[in-house]
Formats: structure tokens, C-alpha cells, sequence
């Protein structure tokens, strides 16, 4: 564990009790998690963190913080954030604690159910809903939290409850490359675009080579809740009672999905990738477009050798946009819940740390403040960057239960068969249906 000394202002009396609570090969931060069993809490009280007298108290105190996201190579970076909040909480000593993102949710489990969990720690979305449910969380009611994105922090609430605040954000763009919507004569991708006129451009850029496709689009269980939102559809309905994954609009988006591969081939088959990643596909030169992170940038701008550029992606009846993020959240057991709940708050949604995290190309924060984002516009490539924000408006939440990674892991089986001839779409949708209906209590 490595231990900062800093300080911040505590209140003067510590509460007793705390309310219970897409696709690329290289991507690493929005990386599936198998769910981990949680415990419940024998008992839960109902008191929530105050932090408002946070400024008033000079007497110190010392918190634990356990991260993965940093493991990344961006500890220096939240060194740095720390360092920043000394500045305005003299009083508090943070131990700060990054681990790897293999072993973080093995580890968490284990010190969960050992009541050995730190003050605040991160969750990945997969995870929250287990941990909210169990009771395992604080409710955080105390904090400002008019700054952030208001989708990104209704993906921590439940029942009307906050149990968490969004740490990070990241979301899905239409990534291109001119060069080949160029030599197929195509006019280049724009936010009106819908699916229909993506296919047109699909096949076009399909006719230039053997080994030129026109897309790929990971058949997987984040690709089709997002899809299928595009198409009006959704795998659960409103109140989260009943599946719904074999809808007449969530066939249509699946059908959409599975037809690149099966019946025009704009999209290459498994062996026509040869082992290839998507990322790997599109940085060679022979794929047109790719719906994934802006988290591949980087990438990009490193290994393209080629113009590409961005927009917001296609839409079926409607717009829909992935969104990934980390929950920051107190520890309900914590004696220190308003010194935890200070320092998590601070470090998603603090001016300073927003713009370290920007300058040092960390995913994005999730505040509600473009002003404070403006330094990430500047950044070339790709142009148009303003399309990373634009996706906002039409930001589709993840349906988060407590069985999420057997609900994903069963989606996404039946779409990989019907992708590889073995099942119709239809067929694939009423089996994920009957299958997370019988296996999944909501």
C-alpha cells in the first residue's frame, strides 16, 4: 500500500451508522468483470454522510481509497490529484492503495465479507448493483453533486438513493477512415446518419478489395443493449421486472447486427479475421468504420497511417450512445464515512482534478461543465472531437442488475450463434429470453 500524508477537515463528530445501500480487442478500461458474490449486511442503518462541516474541523484523520483504474499506468496522474486536494483538505491523510484489475474484485470479495473493506474504494458499473443490493454501501446525501453528468450519476443510484458518484466516463463513437470513404467515393459519416445509410456505405467500401470490409461491430451483449436502445428497444422493461430481450424491436436491431456478417459480409466473419483484433483490422488500413471507445485514440493517432476522424454513431429510429464508467463509493462499515465521502467527491468532480485527468488523456470526468473540458477538444486527432460530447445527449445506461454478467453472458452466446449460421436471430433472442428468464430472479 502506498501511504500519502495529507490533510483535510473532518467533521467534528463521525456519524454512527450509514443507509445500506464495447468492443475493441485493446480496450482496457471498460473491461467485463465477472460478478462477485457480495455478502449481505446483517443489519443496515439508515443514516447518510454528512460532509457539509468538512471545513469547519481541524482535528485529522486517516482513510484508505482501493483503485484499479490507475493501475493503468496513471498512478502518477492520481498522485498529482492528491497532491491538489492537500491544498484545500490539510487534514486528511489519504492511503492510497492500486491494484490491478485482475485481482481488484477477487480481493474486494474477499475483504467485503472479512469487514476488512477500505473507507472508499471503486466498482466498475458490472459490479455497483451487487454491492448497493447487499448493503455493503453508504448512501451519500450530504455532497454537492449538481457538477456531474446527470446520466453518468443516475447510473449509481438505487431506488432513488445515491450509493456511489461517477469517478470517470468514457463513451462510444463512429470512428472512420477517410482514406477509404475517399477511394470508394463515399461522402464521409455525419450525426444524422441512421444504420441504412451506414450500410450503403458499408457495401461500397466492401467492393474496393477481397480484404477491405466495411465494419466491425463486436456481436457481444454491450454492442446489442445499445443497438437494440437505438431501435427503441431494451432487454428489460421500465421497472425492471421482466425480460424482454425477444421484442420486435430488439429483433430488428439484432438483425441488423447479424446481417453485416451472415448476409453482406461488410463485416468479416471470425476466420476472415485470421485471429486479428477489430483494432488490429482497423489500424491496418482495411476497415472502414469501427464503433468503439474514445479510448482508442491513443491507438490510433499512434498505429493509423491513414486520415480518420470521428462523428457520433448511427441510430435506428432513434439515437443511442454506450457509455462506460467507474462508481467512487464509501464503505458502509467505515468509521469515517464523511472524510471518505469528501475525498471521493473531490477527486471526480474537483475542477483540478478534472483537468490533470484530461491533460494526462485519463478517460474523461464526468462533470456537467464543458468549459472545464475544453482542453480535450484541442487535442488532434482525431477533428472532431466535439462528437465526443455531442454522444452525450444520447447517453443509453446499461440495464444494471445484480445477475448482469450471466444476463451478458447469455446474451451474447445466442448472438455469436446466430452470427455463425447456428441459430436464426429470432431463434437466438427467444433462447436468451426463455434462459435469462428461468436463471435470473429480478
Amino acid at each position: 500500500m502506498k501511504k500519502k500524508m495529507v490533510s483535510v477537515l473532518l467533521t467534528g463528530a463521525v456519524l454512527t451508522s450509514m443507509l445500506t445501500g464495447c468492443g475493441g480487442q485493446e480496450e482496457k478500461a471498460p473491461a467485463q468483470q465477472t460478478q462477485e458474490e457480495v455478502q449481505p449486511k446483517e443489519e443496515a442503518s439508515k443514516e447518510s454522510i454528512d460532509i457539509s462541516a468538512t471545513e469547519t474541523s481541524e482535528e485529522t484523520v486517516e482513510i484508505t481509497y482501493a483503485n484499479f483504474n490507475a493501475s493503468g499506468g496513471n498512478e502518477e496522474t492520481l498522485d498529482k490529484m492528491y497532491a491538489a486536494f492537500q491544498e484545500e483538505y490539510p487534514n486528511i491523510t489519504v492511503n492510497i492503495e492500486t491494484i490491478g484489475y485482475d485481482d481488484y474484485f477477487t480481493q474486494m470479495q474477499t475483504r467485503v465479507a472479512g469487514g476488512t473493506a477500505p473507507d472508499c474504494y471503486e466498482l466498475n458499473i458490472e459490479n455497483f448493483a451487487a454491492y448497493a443490493n447487499k448493503g455493503v454501501l453508504a448512501e451519500l446525501t450530504g455532497i454537492d453533486v449538481s457538477g456531474y453528468n446527470a446520466t453518468a450519476l443516475s447510473a449509481f443510484q438505487v431506488d432513488g438513493k445515491q450509493y456511489g458518484v461517477p469517478g470517470n466516463f468514457s463513451n462510444v463513437v463512429l470512428i472512420y477512415n477517410k482514406d477509404l470513404f475517399d477511394q470508394a467515393g463515399v461522402s464521409y459519416p455525419d450525426d444524422t446518419w441512421t444504420w441504412d445509410e451506414a450500410m450503403e456505405a458499408c457495401e461500397k467500401i466492401s467492393a474496393l478489395g477481397d480484404d477491405i470490409y466495411g465494419i466491425y461491430q463486436p456481436i457481444t451483449f454491450n454492442e446489442f443493449f445499445k443497438v437494440a436502445a437505438q431501435y427503441g428497444g431494451g432487454v428489460l422493461n421500465a421497472d425492471k421486472t421482466e425480460f424482454t430481450i425477444n421484442s420486435p424491436e430488439n429483433v430488428q436491431a439484432a438483425q441488423m447486427m447479424i446481417s453485416k456478417i451472415v448476409d453482406t459480409n461488410v463485416q468479416p466473419t471470425e476466420s476472415q479475421m485470421g485471429g486479428m483484433g477489430d483494432w488490429d483490422l482497423f489500424e491496418s488500413g482495411r476497415l472502414g468504420m469501427i464503433p468503439t471507445g474514445i479510448w482508442a485514440f491513443g491507438a490510433f493517432t499512434d498505429a493509423c497511417e491513414f486520415n480518420w476522424d470521428i462523428c457520433v454513431e448511427p441510430g435506428g429510429t432513434q439515437k443511442a450512445t454506450h457509455f462506460f464508467s467507474n462508481a467512487l463509493v464509501v464503505n458502509a462499515d467505515s468509521a469515517k464515512k464523511e472524510a471518505a465521502a469528501a475525498w471521493i467527491n473531490w477527486l471526480a468532480s474537483s475542477d483540478a482534478a478534472a483537468k490533470m485527468r484530461i491533460e494526462a488523456g485519463w478517460d474523461l470526468p464526468a462533470i456537467s461543465d464543458e468549459t472545464v473540458l475544453v482542453g480535450y477538444l484541442e487535442i488532434t486527432p482525431p477533428e472532431n472531437r466535439q462528437a465526443v460530447f455531442d454522444s452525450l445527449d444520447h447517453l443509453a445506461v446499461a440495464p444494471i442488475i445484480e445477475d448482469y454478467s450471466l444476463m451478458a453472458d447469455i446474451i451474447t452466446d445466442k448472438l455469436s450463434r446466430a452470427a455463425s449460421g447456428e441459430l436464426t436471430v429470432e431463434e437466438a433472442l427467444n433462447q436468451a429470453q426463455e434462459e435469462c428468464s428461468a436463471q435470473i430472479k429480478l
